[in-house]
């Protein structure tokens, strides 16, 4: 918006070529300066300053949108671009189709539940041609974690698609079209997120697949307490790659057990633990005195016994 040339937005063409003979041709050169340097800069009166600034700044501000609009633009959209099947029916009717273009997808689960399976068999369906009801695209597949197998991969095809994986030669042919990449750390990945860029614009990518993002930032710093990764940037960048090549993205994400120490609670769960120890105080000071008694009667007993 700030780069739009002045000449392009309808200012009177006497005001226009004072613009352009002080070299002032985008309306960040203009909005730049404030009013008293563009009167000085441009021999006008303050009126006139002022009514090229407003037409200036109203033609480079992006126009405005509800959030209704925006939901429906979204709608619009993520319809036009479809969706990558996942071939399981109840999944595929409750994503009114499938995977959604154009969006982010996370898969959060603990560990052993399948992400990882269930991320190999999209990039499966991706990579078949689309005379069997694939994409017949390339896919990219950050695997963080070192779990991507190529076996397993022909396994799954072999039992859910056997009359496609029978055909020789196609599985060469759809195993050309997934591109690993394993990023060893946090910013080897962000170095490589400008490659995956590139290569989704020019290698006909039509699936990003990220397994998984938490990894990513715990392979970057060890173990150790749970801390706040600077994983947001990452975020956005992908979710701006889905949206401009209209394309599913599916991220995973594992669910991981916390230290339930004192120092990890939020401190209103400190304060009730507090109040519940105290409150035990009484009672195990009863108990306490109980035991003091039946003692002290047991020791009384046998004296008068003796």
């Amino acid at each position: 918006m700030a780069n739009k040339l002045i000449s392009e937005m309808g200012l009177p063409k006497s005001t226009a070529h004072v613009f352009a003979a002080r070299n002032i041709i985008t309306a960040k050169d203009a909005l730049s300066l404030s009013e008293f340097e563009l009167m000085e800069l441009l021999d006008v009166g303050l009126e006139e300053v002022t009514r090229a600034v407003a037409h200036i700044s109203e033609f480079a501000c992006p126009p405005y949108q509800t959030a209704l609009s925006v939901l429906e633009q979204r709608i619009q959209n993520e319809n036009m671009a479809g969706h990558l099947p996942t071939r399981l029916k109840g999944l595929d009717a409750a994503l009114c189709g499938g995977i959604p273009f154009g969006v982010v997808t996370e898969l959060v689960g603990p560990a052993g539940i399948g992400k990882t399976q269930f991320c190999l068999k999209l990039a499966l369906l991706a990579s078949l041609p689309t005379s069997y009801g694939g994409l017949g695209a390339h896919v990219i597949y950050v695997d963080v974690e070192s779990k991507f197998s190529s076996r397993r991969m022909i396994e799954m095809g072999i039992n859910s698609i056997p009359e496609i994986f029978q055909k020789e030669g196609l599985a060469q042919e759809m195993a050309g079209r997934i591109l690993v990449l394993r990023p060893a750390s946090l910013s080897e990945f962000t170095e490589s997120l400008q490659q995956i860029k590139v290569s989704l614009l020019q290698h006909h990518v039509k699936l990003l697949i990220v397994d998984s993002m938490a990894a990513l930032a715990s392979g970057e710093y060890g173990p150790g307490p749970p801390r706040q990764h600077p994983l947001g940037w990452h975020i956005s960048f992908i979710k701006s790659l889905a949206e401009f090549c209209r394309i599913p993205v599916v991220v995973t994400n594992q669910v991981r057990s916390q230290v339930h120490d004192d120092a990890s609670r939020y401190l209103f769960q400190v304060q009730r633990i507090a109040e519940l120890r105290l409150k035990k105080i009484p009672q195990n000071f009863l108990l306490i005195l109980l035991l003091l008694l039946e003692f002290t009667g047991l020791m009384l007993l046998l004296f008068v016994l003796c």
